[in-house]
């Protein structure tokens, strides 16, 4: 199908178009975003972002990002709440979020590649889920700090 010069978008597919060079012009070489940008498909695109993953790092996040893009799927890295340190940008878990559209298919595509343990979707969100390693770490704490003041006072109370 022929498109006019001035079409940005391709009327069957909705993908950016991209001008030939003309005689004695230079061929532009695509930067990285546009690069991106002509990797996703626009039928997994729409719709409100999904939480379909959670990763531990920003290296981890990243990683995961490229495997959905090289499928078509865009996604985008959210900070868990409560593990904003200035300190450690890269540290901390990580949402990867992707448009409702895509979901199912980033879903399946994810878990394709982890053998099956038996434990369910909602399994594997809740020990993930940072506010309950959170909840967890602090009552661990706590428990350790009343055993050591009951030592302390019991050889406290031994000793003098």
């Amino acid at each position: 199908m022929a498109q006019s010069g001035d079409e940005r978008f391709c009327r069957s597919c909705g993908r950016p178009l991209v001008q030939a060079a003309r005689d004695g012009e230079p061929l532009i070489e695509p930067d990285e975003l546009t690069t991106r940008a002509r990797k996703i498909l626009p039928r997994v695109a729409r719709g409100e972002p999904e939480r379909v993953a959670v990763v531990q790092n920003l290296a981890e996040g990243e990683l995961v990002q490229g495997i959905l893009l090289e499928e078509g799927i865009p996604s985008i890295l959210r900070r868990a709440g409560g593990f904003d340190v200035p300190d450690m940008l890269a540290a901390g878990p990580r949402y990867v979020m992707v448009p409702a559209s895509g979901a199912a298919t980033a879903r399946e595509l994810l878990t394709s590649e982890v053998p099956d343990l038996g434990a369910g979707q909602d399994d594997l969100d809740r020990e993930a889920d940072p506010s309950r390693v959170a909840m967890r770490l602090a009552a661990g704490m706590l428990a350790a700090l009343l055993l050591f003041g009951a030592v302390a006072g019991a050889l406290y109370a031994l000793l003098f």
